[in-house]
């Protein structure tokens, strides 16, 4: 295949499947908002699962070196009570299948992979229309444009490609994730840091919680969760995004003070993470020329799939490229009929797996998910991350 693949969005889906392509000897460039990759910080932990982030990176030729960034001990798991006591708790025995890395270290390790130039940082897309014949035109910020016979957007929730395709647009869920870190955390704040353990924790109630990840070190990295209106965040205090702590933490007046110290002794400012899903069973007829992956094709509320879906797309979709050469439509085609399928089964069980971590009977139904099935089938519930 010599017909160059335009892709949008330097994420882990995108790059992904530039490696992927690349692997298979088909030209692509990628094109990024973000002027470096450390503009920003990547985020916290992901949980890469045997089912679909693993092959993808199998599939990449990179799975020695994303072994190599695991992180031993992240796996394990424990839920807490308001007042602190241990509802379920189990140690990572370094047989499960879902080990943690950082996601800035796997981007890393993906933008190495690529030869150099192929990702093209500052360029923000502002426009995209069909040329015809099933051909695309995307301007730039800087004003310069670029025409292509087959475009990727993996420009995640806010899509601009999005719009060739369908008209569906992300919908606030109702619950907004706070985000905080807590640096150095065995020595400087050690009652937290002994509440979060070696892995993830979760303290639940209905329509709220409080989840923390131990990253590298003494690092805690935490997301709080509410179940309030957009309004309720801007009266708060939220008129960026950034915030107080104090409106958050009172959210949680009475709760162990290990559990509202993620809270109120953040070593970060707030940042508020609001909660957007597209439509449960996102899909649209086949368009010549353009397709999606990760969020911009699925996305769906936190629970340790969104990255590992979004490199599985990235891998599915350079593979079907690679093996219909002479026939990208099929293979466009192909990859778009089991993209719905697995992405509606994801979707379906994340809004499942919220409702048991938030709902009326929060936490006894997360807890359930883990007596019932081990950790393993909740792992993935968010904590530390928002993937």
């Amino acid at each position: 295949m010599r017909t160059p693949v335009t892709i949008i969005g330097a994420g882990l889906g995108g790059l992904t499947l530039a490696r992927v392509l690349h692997v298979h000897g088909i030209p692509a460039a990628v094109y990024e908002a973000e002027a470096s990759p450390a503009a920003r910080a990547q985020g916290g932990m992901l949980d890469i699962h045997e089912h679909n982030g693993q092959p993808a990176l199998r599939e990449a030729g990179l799975y020695e070196e994303f072994r190599a960034l695991v992180l031993a001990g992240r796996e394990a798991t424990r839920a807490l009570a308001a007042d602190g006591t241990v509802l379920f708790e189990e140690a990572d025995d370094g047989t499960g299948g879902r080990p943690e890395v950082l996601r800035g270290e796997l981007r890393r390790i993906l933008l190495a992979s690529l030869p150099a130039g192929t990702v093209r940082w500052g360029h923000k897309v502002t426009a995209v229309r069909a040329l015809g014949a099933g051909r695309h035109e995307v301007t730039f910020a800087d004003g310069t444009a670029v025409a292509t016979s087959l475009l990727v957007g993996a420009d995640g929730a806010w899509s601009r490609v999005r719009p060739l395709l369908s008209a569906a647009v992300p919908e606030y869920t109702g619950t907004s994730f706070v985000e905080t870190y807590l640096f150095d955390a065995d020595t400087r704040h050690p009652a937290a840091a002994k509440a979060v353990g070696e892995g993830a924790m979760f303290a639940l109630a209905p329509g709220k919680g409080i989840q923390a990840h131990r990253e590298t070190g003494g690092t805690l990295h935490t997301y709080v969760a509410l179940r309030r209106p957009p309004e309720w965040f801007t009266d708060a205090g939220f008129t960026g995004p950034t915030g107080p702590a104090g409106p958050v933490a009172a959210e949680f007046d009475g709760w162990a003070p290990e559990l509202t110290a993620l809270i109120t002794d953040a070593d970060t400012a707030p940042v508020l993470r609001p909660l957007h899903t597209l439509p449960a069973g996102h899909r649209w007829d086949r368009v010549p020329g353009v397709t999606l992956v990760g969020d911009a094709a699925h996305l769906m509320v936190p629970s340790g799939e969104g990255a590992n879906l979004a490199m599985y797309d990235g891998a599915e979709l350079g593979r079907a490229l690679a093996a219909r050469p002479d026939d990208t439509e099929a293979a466009l085609a192909a990859y778009e009929q089991a993209m719905f399928v697995r992405s509606a089964t994801e979707a379906a069980g994340a809004a499942e797996l919220h409702e048991h971590m938030f709902g009326d009977d929060s936490p006894h139904g997360l807890i359930a998910m883990f007596t019932g099935a081990g950790a393993g089938a909740a792992a993935g519930a968010g904590a530390g991350r928002t993937e």
